[in-house]
């Protein structure tokens, strides 16, 4: 796989840099400064280009996260103006197409497409950053047919927060982590949930991890703080997203895991907690991707649920949305994941609906009841457009 994401990334990397230059050539008159542009461009352009790859190929080291957290928001910026650059180019050429003016404009319309391109994609890779760093508050309410009793006649009510992909990297930023903690206590939740993807696939990557860990402490929850791995809570290379280290390779380290003690997290490992009083039960599945162990082993959804009073509300955590069948088959109520990030960039969040059972939101699937978050972080660029960054609140009600 990684072989065809270099060769793919080579090719709009070539193609967007010969249309800059064709631009450059058309509409800058004077051969002297169009020579010196041209070459300025080209040895920018490749050297902005080259971060993405030598973030992802140079041995752990400060300079190598540096090169990371740069070269994911120029990724974004580069998206943004290759799709600008082509959309301009072709509006372009279909007006030309029916002006008898075309041939005289030619070049002045050129210089206009390279700096029509430039600011859409300034504007949208601002705004995208801003909006990144502003979580909303979604809302759900969902009911399960069970009493839950547990020697009493009074059903068990119960307000989840669930977040999920705080992807902390090198691209991270405390405020955002502190506004995200901020919500979940603004709603003041029985007990909040995490489901996974919790750094992105590197802790050394993370300035300054202990100011997270700090700020995580300060959840307030009245059941506690139950999370799950996700598949890049694990320490791995990553080229524009996709992992480039095996699975084999891709181990959880000491430290990652001492984070999520120092964070306050109670990670449910294939495990089961009660809450409310022993009314609601909530098993958390290792991720289905990684392990983090070397493997993509894990328990069966029977396996998993095999210790469940299926007479009482069952809730399973799990990082990705999948095996709704399965759950639902094992005694699951209510299935809760993230990982999808809801497309996190127009538009993925139309895509994203058709590669998942359940994309985005609140969904019966399978008979089971389904919500899956768009989560708290961003993967790869620090950007979000068309979709936000949020924190899921849950009003359970079991009758």
């Amino acid at each position: 796989m990684t072989k065809y994401v270099l060769a793919a990334y080579l090719i709009l990397s070539v193609l967007v840099l010969f249309l800059t230059d064709r631009c450059i050539r058309r509409s800058v008159k004077k051969q002297r400064r169009r020579k010196v542009l041209r070459i300025t461009v080209c040895i920018v352009f490749i050297l902005l280009q080259l971060m993405e790859p030598l973030g992802t190929y140079l041995p752990p080291g400060r300079f190598k996260y540096q090169l990371q957290g740069a070269g994911n928001a120029w990724f974004g910026f580069f998206a943004g103006y290759g799709t600008c650059l082509l959309l301009w180019l072709f509006l372009f050429l279909l007006v030309g197409r029916f002006s008898k003016k075309y041939k005289t404009a030619e070049g002045r319309g050129s210089g206009m497409v390279l700096l029509l391109a430039l600011v859409c994609a300034a504007g949208l890779t601002g705004y995208a950053m801003y909006h990144a760093q502003r979580p909303v508050l979604k809302h759900f309410d969902v009911t399960i047919d069970k009493k839950a009793e547990t020697g009493t006649s009074q059903p068990a009510d119960l307000r989840i927060a669930l977040v999920a992909d705080l992807h902390l990297s090198s691209n991270s930023q405390p405020k955002l982590t502190q506004r995200m903690v901020d919500l979940i206590n603004g709603q003041e939740p029985d007990v909040v949930l995490v489901a996974g993807d919790i750094f992105t696939s590197s802790y050394q990557a993370l300035r300054h991890p202990e100011t997270y860990a700090e700020i995580l402490r300060g959840i307030r929850a009245k059941e506690g703080v139950y999370a799950v791995y996700g598949n890049h809570d694990c320490e791995e290379d990553l080229f524009i997203g996709f992992a480039t280290t095996p699975v084999s390779e891709a181990f959880r380290p000491p430290e990652m895991v001492q984070f999520f003690k120092d964070a306050g997290f109670m990670i449910l490992d294939e495990e089961m907690v009660t809450v409310a009083d022993g009314k609601i039960q909530i098993i958390g599945r290792e991720d289905g991707e990684k392990a983090g162990d070397g493997t993509a082993d894990r328990l069966s959804p029977d396996e998993v649920m095999a210790a469940a009073d299926h007479s009482k509300p069952v809730i399973v955590l799990e990082h990705e949305p999948i095996e709704y069948a399965a759950l639902g088959a094992a005694g699951a109520d209510l299935v809760l994941s993230g990982h999808t990030h809801n497309g996190q960039v127009f538009p993925g969040n139309l895509i994203v609906r058709l590669f998942n059972e359940n994309g985005y939101g609140y969904k019966v699937v399978d008979g089971v009841q389904t919500i899956v978050t768009a989560g708290v972080g961003y993967f790869g660029p620090p950007m979000r457009i068309g979709t936000d960054s949020e924190v899921t609140v849950i009003d359970l009600h079991c009758e």
